[in-house]
């Protein structure tokens, strides 16, 4: 799991009490959701069908009484609940009778939050809005306030720093990453373009190593899996990668591919886990890539780390499973099915 990003968004909870839907045109953030969203649900549905089947279990049984998804201490949180609206729609299983009580969920955290809400959490739930209402015909936003998506916007870009990136807290001094892929994401689905794509390129660009990764804070000279999937997907949604950037990106990932099959977060860790291999399948399907790697092994890689009864762990050292391990091991093994060789 991400580290949360603190910001205040009482905003966002201010704007629940009344009036609109998210309207908006479709930038090129939205194109790239659509993108990864399209490559998963073709991939999803095909896999076994014993294993669907098992995994929509698994996924159902964690959804609390109040519409919301567990995490690993057993109570409702705004970012498992995410994972698991994506993991079932991902499957095809996303109906009204998850959507609805899961909407449910939403709009009470909205309606009763009272200090400023982190910003994952509140990524979370505007993707999470996005989703069921894309899939499942659910409207979180039906007692918006007209402009919220705008005050929202504008909240995120409180972040910004000289760089072009946008920084984890008010506070900070550094631009991450992780956090400026986050907020790229989600200001599409807010019906907002993104702000000045150049500087995003240029900030991404500054963020690239010698060994053809990416770092998520520019001090660092170690690059990592999840910061340089992130770059290139910043890249992509500005539209700024080119041709070499993309071959120097796919063989650092590739070299980050391990013996057990999955990718390491970095050259310093010795396991693989899910998160980083989920992450470097991605971006090698989204480069067309994919080829580069030992596809097989990374897919027996995924297999080891599904328990039975549902759901994945995170990595071979993970004694227990949860909704966003689950959503990853079905998105390789979507991205991966998807383009094995007959």
């Amino acid at each position: 799991m991400e580290v949360p990003l603190g910001v205040g968004l009482d905003v966002v909870v201010r704007a629940w009490s009344a009036g609109g839907v998210v309207t908006g045109r479709v930038a090129l953030g939205m194109a790239y959701l659509s993108h990864l969203n399209a490559h998963l649900a073709e991939g999803g549905g095909r896999l076994p069908r014993e294993v669907r089947a098992e995994q929509v279990d698994y996924l159902r049984a964690v959804q609390r009484a109040d519409g919301g998804f567990a995490g690993r201490d057993g109570d409702s949180d705004l970012y498992y609940t995410g994972f698991g609206l994506r993991a079932l729609a991902l499957l095809g299983m996303l109906d009204r009778d998850v959507a609805e009580p899961a909407a449910r969920f939403l709009q009470q955290r909205l309606a009763h939050q009272t200090e400023g809400m982190e910003v994952v959490d509140a990524v979370s739930l505007i993707q999470a809005a996005g989703l069921l209402q894309r899939v499942a015909g659910v409207d979180v936003w039906s007692g918006c306030n007209p402009g919220w998506n705008r005050q929202v916007a504008r909240h995120f870009e409180r972040l910004r720093r000289a760089d072009g990136g946008y920084a984890r807290s008010p506070e900070g001094a550094a631009s991450s990453t992780y956090q400026t892929f986050l907020i790229a994401a989600t200001v599409p689905l807010l019906g907002q373009s993104l702000v000045d794509p150049q500087r995003l390129v240029r900030f991404a660009l500054s963020q690239r190593r010698a060994d053809g990764g990416f770092v998520e804070i520019r001090p660092m000279t170690r690059s990592g899996t999840n910061p340089t999937a992130a770059a290139i997907g910043l890249l992509r949604m500005a539209g700024g990668l080119d041709g070499q950037v993309g071959r120097a990106t796919a063989e650092f990932l590739c070299r980050m591919q391990t013996g057990q099959g999955g990718v390491k977060a970095n050259t310093r860790i010795a396991e693989a886990d899910l998160l980083s291999t989920f992450a470097a399948v991605w971006t090698l399907v989204d480069m067309h890539e994919l080829h580069r790697i030992d596809r097989g092994a990374a897919q027996r890689f995924v297999h080891s780390l599904m328990l039975p009864g549902g759901g994945f762990r995170g990595a071979a050292w993970d004694l227990d499973c949860d909704v966003e391990y689950t959503f990853y091991g079905l998105a390789t093994w979507a991205l991966l099915v998807d383009r094995m060789d007959p």
